[in-house]
């Protein structure tokens, strides 16, 4: 594992809020069971708590845990864009904190095909939060740069590499329903 990823795991696991690339824009992320992590980045971000968050994983089994019941319909039609640049809204697991889903009802997962992002995941063992490098209603950062720039002191690692060449954010879908909700 190379060295910003070490690091990057190190920091997850101790609690830290890292940034990294992710298909369209950078993120920041944290463990998503540990909740003051998560309020951290809704500081950082000046975020109200209650707009929730996506996990990505790399793989489908890091996600499974947090979905409720639903139908294999809806599991299949997310894993036939999967991994890939689409997040899909769940019904999610009872034991989901709230402080992940905020005032939601469903929870919003990605299994992400971006290379840092799936190996962070990976040398991780979990899921983590993602949320775009912004503060809230502004502009997505693009950049490691710009990240630096935005929140540079406050974050615990931030690991280089390249967006992976979305123009926006990945589209939002109802898992159930099959409704877009973000284009």
């Amino acid at each position: 594992m190379d060295a910003d990823l070490s690091r990057a795991v190190a920091a997850l696991r101790r609690g830290g809020v890292i940034a990294y690339p992710t298909e369209a824009v950078w993120g920041l992320g944290c463990d998503p069971f540990n909740e003051s992590a998560v309020r951290r980045i809704f500081a950082l971000k000046e975020r109200p708590g209650g707009i929730g968050v996506i996990l990505i994983g790399a793989d489908f089994a890091q996600i499974a845990p947090f979905l409720g019941d639903c139908s294999p319909v809806a599991i299949d039609r997310a894993r036939a864009t999967w991994p890939g640049p689409n997040t899909w809204i769940f019904p999610r697991n009872t034991l989901v904190p709230a402080w992940i889903v905020g005032e939601h009802a469903g929870i919003a997962v990605r299994v992400t095909a971006h290379p840092i992002a799936a190996a962070l995941c990976r040398a991780f063992g979990s899921a983590i939060v993602s949320t775009s490098a912004n503060p809230h209603g502004q502009a997505p950062a693009r950049s490691a740069e710009t990240v630096r720039q935005l929140f540079n002191d406050p974050l615990d690692e931030i690991i280089e590499g390249e967006l992976g060449g979305l123009e926006r954010p990945t589209p939002i879908r109802d898992a159930v329903s099959g409704k877009t909700l973000r284009q």
